[in-house]
């Protein structure tokens, strides 16, 4: 059993309640006495079926939502406020569009009081690990997806946050350049190993790139149903992977447990549309 201090976060019997915007006597529970546990240098992917709360823990791993019941800690320390600790990248644009890719990449440095020019020379850096260099200069509707979705990394890892959270971060990439990220992604974690937390509806996506796969329930009062340890061996092509037998041993376990849920999140869907 791992140590306490071996865990970067920890989301501990997680319960997130919200009231309903026009009818604030009902309330609805989106997470319910939840508890993931990431430890230092481990890539994590939670799964579930759409609305099922993956974002809202990440949220609360963030700092940006207060729990309901339940306490997070950050290796091994309570959180209070905002996690320092963690870079989010998230599944929507988040560069500013008046700014330069290069000054994207920059603004969270400046934010720290990093002098101007030093900040400068690591964002150019880190755009040049992401495969960027040249394109500094150009505005985020001058990129293209997969290059914007690169800058938004360089930007999360610039700041060198010992957690890194990502919230779906290339579901709207075509499927080559969604690989080309996933392996880049891989390349970088494998140099630094920091803690990741990756939100994903693509199960293919969690077993090629995790440790550990989490299975959701559909909501609501999500909670965990399975947990999967991925032991394919490191480094890993995502392409590649998939053609292993132990890949496809796996993929069957987890939709095992996943497709039931996938169904009730579906059918949940279409009665709310109704």
């Amino acid at each position: 059993m791992a140590d306490a201090h071996d865990y970067a976060l920890e989301l501990l019997d997680i319960s997130c309640t919200f009231r309903a915007r026009n009818e604030p006597a009902n309330r609805y529970t989106a997470v319910a006495e939840t508890s993931l546990r990431v430890r230092a240098g481990e890539f994590v992917s939670v799964v579930g079926p759409t609305g099922c709360g993956k974002s809202t823990l990440l949220n609360v791993g963030a700092g940006l939502l207060q729990p309901s019941s339940g306490e997070v800690k950050v290796f091994g320390q309570p959180l209070q406020g905002i996690n320092t600790r963690a870079g989010y990248m998230f599944q929507s644009e988040a560069l500013m569009p008046w700014r330069s890719a290069l000054a994207n990449v920059m603004l969270g440095l400046q934010y720290r009081g990093v002098p101007q020019e030093e900040a400068r020379a690591q964002a150019e850096q880190w755009l040049a690990r992401v495969g960027l260099t040249g394109f500094g200069d150009r505005y985020p509707h001058q990129l293209s997806g997969g290059m914007r979705k690169r800058t938004a990394l360089a930007q999360v890892l610039a700041l060198d946050p010992d957690i890194i959270l990502m919230d779906e971060p290339f579901s709207a990439l075509d499927v080559q350049t969604r690989q080309l990220m996933e392996n880049e992604v891989l390349a970088l974690w494998a140099a630094k190993k920091k803690a990741v937390l990756f939100i994903t509806h693509d199960l293919d996506e969690a077993i090629a790139m995790s440790d550990r796969v989490v299975v959701l329930s559909a909501g609501p009062a999500t909670h965990p149903i399975g947990e999967f340890v991925i032991d394919l061996a490191r480094p890993r092509d995502v392409a590649d992977v998939r053609t292993h037998p132990r890949f496809v041993e796996l993929h069957t376990q987890i939709w095992n447990v996943l497709r039931d849920e996938v169904l009730k999140g579906y059918a949940q869907q279409l009665k709310k549309a109704a």
